[in-house]
């Protein structure tokens, strides 16, 4: 089977990927072009290098900065050419700013200038081409990659006996450091002053250089990720896949294949990663396709019901006499099984958008450069794959070596690989139906488990423990199939129905009003309503096949004082589901590459890009942005 899988879809699946790793070169916005009152302009356009030279040998760069913007001191750097000296450098004093990314540095508003006294060795040109880098940001919350430029310097004296001439820094160049040091507050400094959203810090920690530290953090904020439902769903597969390569298993050999695993998942994230940043495309999202689901889900099923002992799933004989003789030279056959697992389960099992993983996506649409961004995003998805290594190093020992015992592990692995299999297809079903498949795999599990067996008076302590789960899970299965009949469509709140008004409460969004729309013409006529009215709006980007979208539901939405303070917002779910050209458009005109994402417009009908969320928000950070919002 895993041959076949190879051979026929899986080959061409990746052929696909190394294909775009390998033609990355296009560039993306980081707001879709464009520029307004709230969104970046394009960085030639915030930031005009123009080149002076008032003096003999003295050579002045000088930056108009357009209000709103400012440019890093240390982030001006020359590189000569050889023939080239360089006698002294000047720069214009800024102001100190406490930067979300660099701590306290100095920074130009308004004018930015550098003079050079520069001159040439004997037997070169005059006339020479210095290639000067510089970044600077946006106070709305976007700070852009480095640029390097190549301006011309003509009529260079000689170095030797170079002096810096009195004429060369005046006054009104002084004066011009001055009103740079003294710049006013622009309009903009108030939604910079709330800092940069945080998918914008891990851009512009990219943009900053540090190899070991873009690394480190990336590496960490993979870690946060590990326990989230982006890789909890991981878990059961890899512990599946470990506990069918039979009862001897050493723990070397479960950690190799929890390693290949993880590198699967890591490497199919990055192209894909890198893909979408450069490309636009999400193929995560594309792999949300019902076919898709369906067929994983099959393959799901058919290994839990392996796990079961019904049949045992092996490949033709030829085959496997042919593998059977390889298997003496390398052990690739099993190994090249689980990097496929690993792939497809990067692709379709959890499609999920983070801070991290976008804030690597807006530097690589930024910049084009697929290098340092895949880097940033293979670091994530290893820190990721952290919890799925322990599962291999631990496996070895934890899982047990007799039959009896064995037998009921794998049982086990196939009741989670059949609830996998169901909340997958939770994604293109409807919930009811997914409700009372999830009510009948508990119920079942619950009688094989005993729960309506008698015990004996001299039971051992594990009779009486797995009884004890078997009638949890009979109660919990009863209550979802009453939930079922009665119209409830929470898994977490199965009887609510039963219930009645009490239970709304307990609802993943009560008293948040949402209009949901999936078209862009839709969208602008809610936005001029809610504009006529002056008040402001929050879009909540959501597909039925994001976990993250629910979990935001649950976690952020039903909290008290979120829905209060978007009492004054105008509420719009853009419904991404079908991930067509209607949605992709959406994805477009607001630079997201999938859900979940919040975007926010305040009261006059301007979208607020550096207050962009995206992911799961902690409650208490959220509020704080409404605020911001509002202000």
């Amino acid at each position: 089977m895993t041959a076949l899988l190879t051979r026929v879809f899986l080959q061409p699946l990746v052929l696909l990927l190394l294909t775009l790793s390998a033609t990355l070169t296009a560039y993306a916005s980081p707001f879709g072009g464009g520029a307004s009152s709230s969104q970046p302009l394009e960085v030639d356009e915030a930031f005009r290098l123009r080149v002076e030279a008032p003096d003999a040998g003295v050579t002045r760069l000088v930056w108009d900065v357009e209000p709103g913007y400012y440019l890093y001191q240390e982030r001006i750097s020359l590189e000569l050419p050889e023939g080239v000296e360089l006698v002294e450098r000047r720069d214009a004093s800024g102001d100190m700013k406490d930067d979300p990314l660099f701590g306290r540095v100095e920074v130009y508003h308004d004018i930015a200038e550098v003079a050079l006294l520069l001159g040439h060795a004997p037997g070169f040109d005059d006339q020479v081409e210095l290639s000067v880098s510089y970044q600077g940001c946006w106070e709305g919350g976007i700070c852009y990659p480095p640029v390097t430029k190549v301006v011309s310097v003509s009529n260079l004296p000689a170095a030797a006996g170079l002096v810096w001439p009195d004429s060369a820094w005046s006054e009104e160049s002084a004066a011009s450091a001055e009103k740079t040091a003294e710049a006013a507050i622009t309009p903009n400094e108030k939604a910079g002053s709330i800092g940069m959203s945080e998918q914008d810090r891990f851009a512009g920690l990219l943009a900053g250089g540090n190899w070991l530290l873009m690394l480190g953090a990336f590496f960490l904020a993979g870690l946060a990720l590990s326990l989230t439902p982006c890789v909890l769903p991981m878990i059961p597969i890899l512990s599946s896949i470990i506990a069918g390569q039979g009862t001897h298993i050493s723990t070397a050999r479960a950690f190799l294949l929890s390693l290949v695993y993880v590198l699967a998942v890591a490497l199919t994230y990055t192209l894909a990663g890198v893909a979408a940043g450069l490309f636009g495309a999400n193929l995560q999202a594309a792999f949300q396709n019902p076919w898709i689901i369906g067929s994983f889900s099959a393959v799901f099923v058919l290994l839990a019901f392996s796990m079961f002992g019904f049949y045992d799933l092996q490949l033709p004989s030829a085959l496997q006499s042919r593998l059977s003789s390889a298997s003496h030279r390398q052990q690739g056959g099993t190994l090249t099984g689980v990097a496929i697992m690993g792939l497809l389960s990067a692709l379709i099992v959890g499609p999920c958008m983070a801070a991290p993983l976008a804030g690597a996506l807006i530097y690589i649409g930024q910049s084009g450069d697929p290098v340092l961004g895949g880097a940033a995003l293979f670091s994530l998805s290893i820190g990721m794959g952290v919890p799925l290594l322990l599962v291999g190093a631990s496996a070895g020992k934890l899982l047990p070596r007799a039959g009896a015992w064995m037998e009921g592990v794998k049982a086990g692995f196939g009741v989670l690989l059949l609830l996998m299999a169901t909340w997958m297809l939770d994604r293109i079903l409807p919930t009811t139906i997914t409700m009372l498949m999830v009510s009948v795999i508990l119920l079942i599990s619950a009688v094989y488990l005993g729960a309506l067996d008698r015990l004996h008076d001299k039971a051992r302590g594990w009779h009486r423990f797995w009884k004890g789960i078997g009638v949890i899970l009979l109660v919990y299965g009863a209550a979802l199939m009453v939930g079922v009949l009665s119209g409830s469509k929470s898994l977490l709140y199965p009887l609510q129905g039963v219930a009645g008004v009490g239970a709304a409460s307990n609802q993943a969004t009560p008293g948040l009003a949402f209009e949901t729309v999936s078209r862009e013409a839709e969208l602008d006529r809610l936005l001029e309503q809610a504009r006529e009215k002056g008040q402001p709006v929050m879009l909540d980007f959501y597909a039925d096949w994001c976990i993250s979208c629910i979990e935001l539901d649950y976690v952020t939405f039903s909290d008290s004082g979120v829905q209060q303070s978007l009492a004054p917002f105008k509420l719009i779910k853009l419904d991404v589901t079908a991930n067509d050209e209607e949605a992709k458009a959406l994805y477009r005109r607001f630079s997201i590459i999938g859900p979940p994402a919040l975007i926010f417009y305040d009261a006059s009908g301007q979208v607020r890009p550096e207050l962009t969320l995206i992911g799961v928000i902690d409650p208490e950070d959220f509020i704080a942005q409404t605020e911001h919002v509002q202000r």
